[in-house]
């Protein structure tokens, strides 16, 4: 099935395919997607486990060559570049949030957040990783360690380096898989909230319907292919 958004996509994937070589020979991962997001908008992705889920947020942020197809994102023509240009434009336009955190853990939560954007040549890193911790409500422990941090505190560092380059696109991968349902719910309201105050483009993948259908729509991503569902809040007002 195409996927079309209305609105001015910054999300665009066109007959895409990413086959993996294994012992077993070649295994078919994503099978010519057409997907386009649009600018703002913010999409749910469910499926079964091992469906291509995780695979196609990996292409949409260039951690990951396709085989066949084209990507483009935020004006990028990702799947034509180098890794040197990839890293650029992942700095710039991406962030990613993942279910296990994914901080450095020898860093505290404030230098987890200003060190990439230090490396990157901003001379306000730690200013503007403080403002984004503060945002985040991490203002009295941004010299704590990831082990001196909870689950929820070190997702909310996670959030808060994900957001803290203005991102044009962010990509979470069950960003509350490893956390209680009330720390969860915590983190998915601080999510949605930072995505709409800076109108930044939100796909999410979770295994959580109602998480989901709080998208403006919902993907399920079957044997590596892509179908659109509506969204509970649009067929509960129908």
């Amino acid at each position: 099935m195409n996927q079309v958004s209305a609105v001015e996509p910054i999300v665009r994937l066109q007959e895409v395919e990413l086959t993996l070589k294994s012992d077993a020979g070649e295994i078919n991962i994503l099978r010519g997607i057409d997907l386009s997001v649009g600018k703002g908008e913010t999409v749910g992705v469910v499926g079964p486990s091992g469906s291509g889920k995780t695979s196609m947020i990996m292409v949409i942020a260039g951690l990951e060559q396709v085989s066949s197809g084209r990507v483009s994102v935020a004006g990028w023509e990702i799947s034509a570049l180098a890794e040197d240009s990839l890293a650029e434009f992942r700095r710039d336009h991406v962030g990613v949030v993942f279910q296990s955190f994914h901080l450095v853990p020898t860093m505290t939560a404030h230098e987890n957040v200003a060190v990439p954007m230090e490396l990157a040549g901003r001379a306000d890193a730690f200013e503007r990783a403080a403002e984004v911790l503060a945002e985040v409500g991490l203002a009295e422990r941004l010299k704590h360690y990831p082990g001196q941090l909870s689950g929820g505190e070190q997702q909310r560092v996670a959030l808060a380096r994900a957001f803290v380059v203005e991102p044009r696109l962010l990509l979470a991968d069950e960003p509350t898989g490893n956390l209680d349902g009330d720390t969860g719910a915590r983190i998915v309201e601080l999510m949605f909230g930072m995505a709409e105050r800076a109108g930044t483009t939100l796909i999410l993948i979770t295994h959580d319907s109602a998480i989901a259908h709080r998208c403006d729509r919902v993907l399920r991503i079957v044997d590596g292919r892509v179908e659109e569902e509506t969204p509970l809040a649009q067929a509960s007002s129908a």
